[in-house]
């Protein structure tokens, strides 16, 4: 499957959705008789690798070639 531009930004759009609830979820103070079962600041990590990576490919969507690494 390849990733065209409207999927890619997206994809972008809903991980920065996810991690503005991410961060609002943290953000709040804990309950002490509530045991949270997701840990926000783990799904913001990933959230903001997912957005590296897709802006990764955004510049190889517009420039049309692959980012070269360092000693490529």
């Amino acid at each position: 499957m390849e990733l065209s531009l409207p999927v890619t930004l997206a994809i972008l759009v809903l991980t920065g959705g996810m991690f503005a609830f991410a961060y609002w979820k943290a953000s709040q103070p804990a309950q002490p008789l509530k045991v949270r079962m997701i840990n926000y600041h783990v799904v913001q990590i990933i959230c903001v690798v997912v957005v590296l990576l897709m802006v990764a490919h955004l510049v190889t969507l517009i420039t049309g070639q692959a980012p070269r690494g360092r000693f490529g």
